[in-house]
């Protein structure tokens, strides 16, 4: 429960592990293998919370070719159900609100333990993307049906970059019933940091105490995986691209520069007095930047500790 206490009293400092469930494809047996070494994995790592990615096919995001084939994943919250239940700490479950029916996610919501589950609610990738449930409601039934399932949304520094407003729309969320934000991968600090002042700014005018950011850092070990984080709107400064292509190792390269827009966003939200966490995010099926990934959130939790 130390994930809620810390969220419920916007105090922050936390350290989660993200995952992408299997492909929707993969049998119970090999289901179970892949949770069983997963668990072992992160067996020694400190993590606060373990998250799990509700992933939608988000081909309206972008009309350029994706870099990556989709290919449908398990559903999140059967994947813990049924797969991860030897997890002993809480655990955020992503809800990509527009592919469910209303009755489905009331369903889901009422169900939750609060004591170990939280949520992240997101919306359409796109306006032109079909809703089932749009986001609003999903926040409506949350506070409907089970009040004290801790919710989450999504912080985009990039929009913030092209719209200058995610800040509003932070607080929007947060006056919705949000006690937390997660962001996109962030490989941009000043797109975060300047996102991160004007929230924070925007609630001292608002007289409105800020919620916990926490930050979503990933280890890019190919040009291709950045083709693909690009794919999905993420900005990446050109001097990284030139680092990670001419590195010997790129693995190794961006794992310090990760950890140094971590470190930097860290010290950042600390002088302006908003919360925050670190988010590693572990989405490959490469062994080498599964393993970098741990690495970099091992090295985050003595940061964090220190």
């Amino acid at each position: 429960m130390d994930l809620q206490r810390r969220i419920a009293a916007r105090q922050g400092d936390v350290l989660l592990f993200a995952l992408t469930p299997p492909r929707a494809s993969t049998c119970a047996e090999k289901a179970q293998e892949i949770a069983d070494i997963t668990l072992e994995r992160l067996r020694l790592l400190d993590v606060d919370g373990l998250v799990l990615y509700d992933i939608d096919d988000e081909v309206d995001r972008n009309p350029e070719e994706r870099p990556f084939p989709f290919l449908p994943t398990m559903d999140p919250a059967d994947y813990l159900d049924r797969h991860l239940s030897a997890w002993q700490r809480p655990v955020v479950v992503y809800r990509a609100t527009a592919k469910y029916a209303e009755k489905e996610l009331r369903d889901w919501v009422g169900s939750q333990d609060t004591e170990k589950r939280l949520s992240v609610f997101v919306g359409p990738s796109s306006r032109d993307k079909q809703v089932v449930t749009t986001l609003r409601r999903a926040q409506e039934i949350r506070a409907e049906v089970n009040p004290a399932l801790l919710l989450g949304a999504v912080a985009i520094p990039e929009r913030h970059t092209r719209k200058g407003d995610e800040h509003l729309r932070l607080i929007a969320k947060q006056e919705a019933g949000c006690s937390y934000f997660v962001t996109q991968v962030v490989y941009d600090v000043n797109a975060a940091k300047n996102m991160v002042s004007d929230y924070a700014y925007e609630c001292h005018a608002r007289a409105l105490d800020p919620v916990p950011i926490i930050f979503t850092s990933t280890v890019c070990g190919s040009m291709k995986t950045l083709e693909f984080l690009r794919w999905l709107g993420v900005d990446v400064p050109r001097w990284i691209e030139n680092d990670l292509r001419h590195a010997d190792s790129a693995i190794e390269a961006s794992i310090e520069q990760a950890e140094s827009t971590l470190v930097e966003l860290m010290f950042y939200c600390r002088r302006l007095g908003t919360p925050f966490g670190i988010n590693i995010e572990s989405v490959s099926i490469r062994r080498l930047e599964i393993e970098a990934s741990l690495r970099l959130a091992e090295r985050m939790r003595h940061t964090l500790t220190r």
